[in-house]
């Protein structure tokens, strides 16, 4: 049983590390991943590089609260709260008319893909850090994502800022979230079930 040690610990360092611009690995409700201030370009930039991703192919955002979404995109289609409280499985969902973001973030048609997460560490870290951050699979571009702790390559590890304690030891089946496109008008285009 991890410690609520850990759990602390590891908050008041992961905000430490988002707020200096930093690269955290860190657990979601999906799969390990890495994060930063989905504000802040350089740290946006840095993540591009430690995957070796072209900068052409967007990272999705986590909120811990679907209240917050209309501040990152400039309109919000009313079916978009139904489906996030809907959802049985976790649910990335692609906005157009992305704002207040780094721009690198946001992709080339503007979208951007904004997932609710329900997982109890990344609801408290980003209540407290009051940005939305950066999540992408924990590995390098094209190869496979890590299921868990011990599946992320030494390369990831030794290129982030900080590493999240927390759930190390877990190795319950995870997978990655569901993705929908949602249109200004509420058109739903399923990309990934």
């Amino acid at each position: 049983m991890e410690s609520s040690n850990n759990f602390t610990q590891d908050l008041s360092k992961c905000l430490e590390t988002l707020k200096n611009g930093g690269v955290i690995l860190y657990p979601t409700d999906t799969i390990w991943g890495l994060g930063c201030d989905a504000t802040n370009e350089k740290a946006v930039e840095r993540i591009y590089k430690i995957k070796k991703r072209s900068d052409q192919k967007s990272m999705l955002v986590l909120l811990d609260n679907a209240n917050k979404i209309p501040f990152y995109i400039t309109e919000m289609p009313e079916v978009a709260r139904d489906l996030i409280e809907l959802a049985e499985k976790p649910l990335t969902i692609i906005y157009s008319n992305a704002k207040n973001l780094a721009k690198n973030l946001i992709a080339q048609d503007e979208s951007i893909g904004v997932r609710i997460s329900q997982d109890e560490f990344n609801q408290k870290l980003i209540q407290k850090f009051k940005k939305p951050i950066v999540s992408t699979s924990a590995n390098i571009s094209g190869e496979k994502s890590p299921l868990n702790f011990l599946e992320i390559s030494q390369e990831i590890i030794d290129s982030v800022d900080y590493i999240v304690q927390w759930k190390q030891s877990d190795f319950s089946k995870t997978q990655p979230s569901s993705i929908i496109k949602l249109g200004i008008r509420g058109e739903v285009q399923v990309i990934r079930e």
